[in-house]
Parts: structure tokens; C-alpha cells; sequence
């Protein structure tokens, strides 16, 4: 098989252009990969239906964060108990690595 300089230039620039797209969307350290986010949304979602179920978590007072497998919580919750459970139960969704359970315990304060 003949090719001319133009075929060949043709070829490899859609290679080249072919392994560029390839990498383009691979995960860092610092950032997902497209289908890590799609997975970790996934989890977010899972576990935010997860709180709504439950009677003793409140989901509108907690927040979800997901990276990397990794979720984080956020927000105020009124005891520790509260606290515990929506720890207990982000860990035990499917594809969840860890938990960082930042959410915090709201203190009675007294007005005069």
C-alpha cells in the first residue's frame, strides 16, 4: 500500500490528537478524573437520599461533599448522636473509601 506525505501526516496527527484526548480526562491528586465525578456525585446522592430516609438525621442541616471515594460532612446538627449517625451511615454506602465528619454539634446558649 502507497501512501502520499499528506495521508501519513493526516494519521499521525489524529494519533497524536487521539492520545491527547486519552490523557486529558485522567485523574490528579488534586482533581477527578471524569469518571471519578461521576462517581463520587453518584455516592453524594446516594448518601443525601440516604439521610432523607433516615428519622433521626436531618439531611437539610447536613452537607455531602464527595472526592475521590472520600466524603466530607458539613453542617450543624442539635446532638452527638446525630452527629454519629450520619457518619454511620455515609460509610456504609457503596464505593465510599473514608468519611471526614466535620459537622458540628450546636451548643445551647443562654440569653439574659
Amino acid at each position: 500500500m502507497k501512501m502520499t506525505v499528506t495521508t501519513l501526516v493526516t494519521i499521525l496527527a489524529l494519533a497524536g490528537g487521539t492520545a491527547v484526548m486519552n490523557t486529558g480526562c485522567a485523574g490528579t491528586p488534586t482533581r477527578q478524573s471524569t469518571g471519578e465525578y461521576f462517581d463520587d456525585a453518584g455516592i453524594t446522592t446516594k448518601v443525601k437520599a440516604a439521610f432523607v430516609k433516615d428519622p433521626m438525621v436531618k439531611a437539610l442541616d447536613v452537607g455531602v461533599d464527595t472526592f475521590k471515594g472520600t466524603v466530607q460532612l458539613n453542617g450543624f446538627v442539635d446532638t452527638q448522636e446525630q452527629k454519629t449517625r450520619a457518619e454511620q451511615i455515609a460509610a456504609g454506602i457503596a464505593g465510599v473509601q473514608s468519611v471526614r465528619n466535620n459537622i458540628t454539634v450546636k451548643t445551647a446558649t443562654t440569653t439574659r
